[in-house]
């Protein structure tokens, strides 16, 4: 059996995937429950439907650790919606109203009884993509097409919201537009999650086109000025070059239009890791990895300066800090301080926050996120689980990391896939854009294929040896290594 017939039982499930990505910033960045609920059952049937035999140990192992992290997601959510929880203590506010109301109230440790059930949506529809796309992204040819949905998919969004920003600001989709008249959102209705998104498909783009340019590149190492005249000489992918150049560019500006300092800055800086990493072994030895990243900083801010230019102004007159940010962060800081353990209940901020607003924050408008991501996870799902998820995605990083030392070849997919997760875990730890199901399950499907193309994934369904009998240790080689388990009998 060679490998691509061995890919086959994953077609219909890579397609479930495939239709994620491109789908899931299509309606308003799926914020709606209906949305969510859809893409968790296409994703979940992606995944039924899907076929574990190209799966490594390495793998498997990765697996675990998703299993464990949502071992501990489900205690705790355990813990919230039990009417007698296994550890955690009711939230004392049951006790008051019922002192107040004069009768009893059953406790919770939730402060709205069921809400971390209805809540549950964004985030396993995040995982069932993280998952699906690190059981897909096993295949090297699987792995490639989602890395180009998400590209185009990003392209054509762009070129969306470039149209309605020019011709008809005041709309999105079928809707009214009402905030962030002047600025490019698309299909999303936050600029900041734009940006990201765009960010985030413009890095894609960078590293499919840095692969093609070192393709067109003698192998070893680069003579750099010889470089550009020998790109230009070469015909064969010339075409290739054009094209993905072109749809970098169309992304890079629908992020710079969005306006957005953190999502811009964020994905910039993804963009710059993602240049070092790819060409560190050809930098010449006089050039260290420090001059390289001054380099490519300097770079990044010309851009900013000749693209970005709103951008740039809006950091010269109002700086990094928005109004009232920092004070809503001490604030969550207390939320967390009074339930450190189990938190207030998954989905619950925006009920729980008035009680500990600062006055220093503005009285117009309701804040409905923390607009930082980890506080709001340990402010409504405890300390313990905010740290576990944060030490999972460490571990995600390490593992990509990995991938990046691979063949050029097979780094494209760990290196994009690390320099997405940058862009999107810098830009969430100071807003909500991992918050929006339309941004988390690209997200969460890109890293998945990343990790999974982070190992050798090459064919190794290699025919069996007829089996003359059948022993103890020869069950027990196939249980501690599976991969020999699916190897076929001879005719």
């Amino acid at each position: 059996m060679d490998e691509h017939k061995a890919a086959t039982p994953n077609r219909f499930a890579s397609l479930t995937l495939f239709a994620a990505i491109a789908g899931a910033p299509l309606l308003f960045g799926s914020r709606d429950d209906t949305t969510v609920a859809f893409w968790c059952f296409l994703l979940g049937l992606g995944l039924v439907l899907a076929s574990p035999k190209q799966l490594r140990p390495s793998h498997r192992a990765l697996l675990c650790g998703v299993a464990f992290v949502i071992a501990c997601y489900a205690l705790v959510l355990h813990e919230q919606l039990a009417a007698h929880p296994w550890v955690a203590s009711p939230n004392p506010i049951w006790a008051k109203a019922s002192a107040l109301l004069g009768q009893p109230i059953p406790p919770s440790v939730s402060i709205i009884r069921g809400e971390p059930f209805y809540a549950l949506g964004p985030p396993l529809a995040a995982v069932l993509a993280l998952v699906l796309g690190l059981v897909i992204g096993a295949d090297n040819g699987h792995a490639r097409q989602a890395l180009l949905v998400m590209a185009w998919s990003g392209v054509g969004y762009a070129v969306y919201g470039i149209w309605t920003l020019l011709f008809d600001p005041t709309a999105i989709l079928w809707r009214e537009k009402i905030y962030n008249l002047g600025n490019l959102t698309a299909t999303f209705i936050n600029r900041n999650t734009a940006a990201v998104y765009f960010g985030s498909c413009a890095v894609v783009w960078l590293v499919l086109l840095m692969a093609r340019l070192r393709g067109q590149l003698p192998a070893g190492s680069i003579v750099w000025s010889k470089a550009l005249r020998t790109i230009v000489s070469r015909k064969s992918g010339r075409t290739q070059i054009v094209i993905r150049f072109f749809a970098f560019f169309v992304c890079l500006a629908a992020m710079f239009l969005t306006d957005s300092r953190g999502g811009t800055l964020a994905s910039l800086f993804a963009m710059v890791i993602a240049f070092i990493l790819f060409f560190r072994k050809d930098l010449p030895r006089s050039i260290n990895l420090l001059l390289a990243a001054v380099a490519a900083a300097s770079v990044a801010l010309l851009l900013l300066q000749l693209l970005g230019g709103n951008v740039e102004h809006r950091i010269a007159t109002e700086g990094l800090e928005e109004q009232g940010r920092l004070a809503t962060y001490r604030s969550t800081l207390r939320m967390i301080a009074d339930y450190p353990w189990f938190g207030t209940g998954l989905g619950t901020f925006p009920s729980a926050f008035p009680a500990y607003r600062s006055g220093d924050i503005s009285i117009w408008g309701v804040w409905l996120q923390a607009h930082s991501t980890p506080l709001e996870l340990a402010a409504e799902l405890g300390v313990p689980l905010a740290l576990t998820i944060a030490a999972a995605w460490i571990v995600a990083i390490v593992v990509l990391l990995r991938g990046t030392r691979r063949s050029r070849r097979d780094t494209v997919a760990p290196l994009a896939a690390l320099g997405v997760a940058l862009a999107a875990l810098l830009h969430t730890s100071i807003d909500f854009s991992m918050q929006i199901p339309g941004v988390a399950i690209v997200v969460f499907a890109i890293v998945g294929v990343g990790l999974a193309q982070s190992f050798d994934t090459g064919a190794f369904h290699q025919k069996r040896k007829r089996r003359t009998h059948s022993t103890l240790l020869t069950w027990v080689t196939r249980i501690v290594f599976p991969s020999r388990a699916t190897e076929e009998l001879d005719s």
